[in-house]
């Protein structure tokens, strides 16, 4: 709940003013112990008093890349939004030096491109001087005015990209700013009217004449004048020019990363996707030798049981034959082999044969009863 953004805050840029901030800075702002600590529910009055006790700024030092408290109170000022004349009261504060930066930074990321110029060149007056941390932890000196330059000349400023603004010249070219004014530009007009009132008084009545004729000062000293007001002019557009050039530069110097970047991004998702295409081709070479051994270890224990049960059928018929043939060496009961079809005298002519064969109707009753026994025997009848 304390990191959200106020409800009744406007998107900036199309998006929450939190993210403006990127990603890994925001979380590690929101570990912060002075984030949880002395930011806990800042409101737009309190956050002068915490902006006051400012005695240095930055983004972030160290090994693990903390952010200072001058982030985070820029963060805050993202979450709760405070009013744009708060903002510019900030920006005019002219006790508190780092007041005036924290305002400045913040109009500049939420800002308009008019805004920017409007209130952040005047800053370029300010020659106070400034402690800033480096990544390392170290302090630099700087001034105002050099915090000023980078943030309208530079993409990057205490660890955050700074959303781009127009050229100065574009915004001239369509009427929505003003023409710059030097801060020097009076001062060289006060030196003029000072020139001329030191003059003796001869001199003056010597040229009161020619006041009056050209009605003003002599043109001579008017054209004078005008090439110094020209010179301070084209120094200005100079400069703007330098400015888009740098800038141009820088530019050119930033896409010319981001294509490396892509191109490197490109290669390792390319080569991933080899390693991805050529895994999946190794498991499924893989996964039919596997089905291969399968099938061939399924047609080896076929052909085994096939041949096991040959030998087995091949065993059991000879048992069937030997039992078989010593079953048939056994003598027949009466009426075994005999179809049911066969008539009744074919049936008395075998037994009448069989009796006559086997030599029990021998008229010797001890021969006929020995046949008898060898008949039951299965052995063969005595004959006599």
């Amino acid at each position: 709940m304390a990191n959200r953004t106020d409800p009744a805050a406007k998107s900036i840029r199309g998006t929450n003013p939190q993210n403006l901030v990127e990603k890994i800075l925001r979380s590690k702002i929101y570990q912060n112990t002075y984030w949880k600590e002395q930011c806990f529910g800042l409101t737009a009055e309190t956050l002068v008093d915490k902006a006051m006790e400012l005695d240095h700024l930055g983004g972030t030092y160290g090994g693990n890349r903390k952010p200072t408290p001058f982030m985070c109170l820029v963060m805050k000022m993202l979450q709760i939004q405070p009013e744009k004349e708060i903002v510019i009261e900030f920006i005019k504060n002219e006790d508190y030096k780092y007041v005036r930066v924290l305002g400045a930074f913040y109009l500049r990321i939420t800002g308009s491109d008019i805004d920017v110029y409007r209130y952040l060149e005047p800053l370029y007056n300010d020659y106070r001087k400034l402690r800033r941390k480096l990544a390392d932890g170290q302090f630099t000196l700087t001034h105002v005015d050099e915090v000023i330059d980078e943030l309208l000349t530079t993409d990057y400023s205490c660890d955050i990209a700074l959303p781009r603004v127009k050229k100065r010249w574009t915004l001239e070219s369509l009427g929505s700013l003003e023409p710059r004014r030097s801060a020097l530009e009076e001062d060289f007009e006060e030196e003029e009217e000072k020139e001329d009132n030191d003059q003796p008084v001869d001199e003056i009545e010597d040229r009161a004449y020619e006041k009056d004729h050209y009605r003003g000062r002599s043109p001579t000293r008017e054209r004078d004048r005008d090439r110094r007001r020209d010179s301070h002019r084209y120094r200005d557009r100079d400069y703007d020019r330098d400015y888009d050039r740098d800038y141009e530069r820088e530019r050119g110097r930033g896409r010319d990363r981001d294509r490396d970047r892509d191109r490197d991004r490109d290669r390792d998702r390319y080569r991933l996707r080899e390693e991805k295409d050529y895994g999946r081709e190794r498991e499924g070479r893989e996964r039919d030798r596997r089905e291969r051994d399968r099938d061939r270890g399924r047609r080896r224990s076929h052909s085994r049981s096939r041949s096991r049960s040959r030998d087995r059928r091949d065993h059991d018929g000879g048992d069937y034959r030997k039992r078989h043939a010593r079953s048939s060496a056994s003598p027949r009961r009466h009426g075994d082999g005999l179809e049911d079809g066969e008539p009744k005298k074919k049936k008395e002519k075998k037994e009448k044969k069989e009796k006559k064969d086997d030599g029990t109707d021998h008229p010797d009753p001890e021969i006929a009863e020995a046949n008898k026994l060898r008949a039951a025997l299965g052995l063969k009848p005595l004959k006599v």
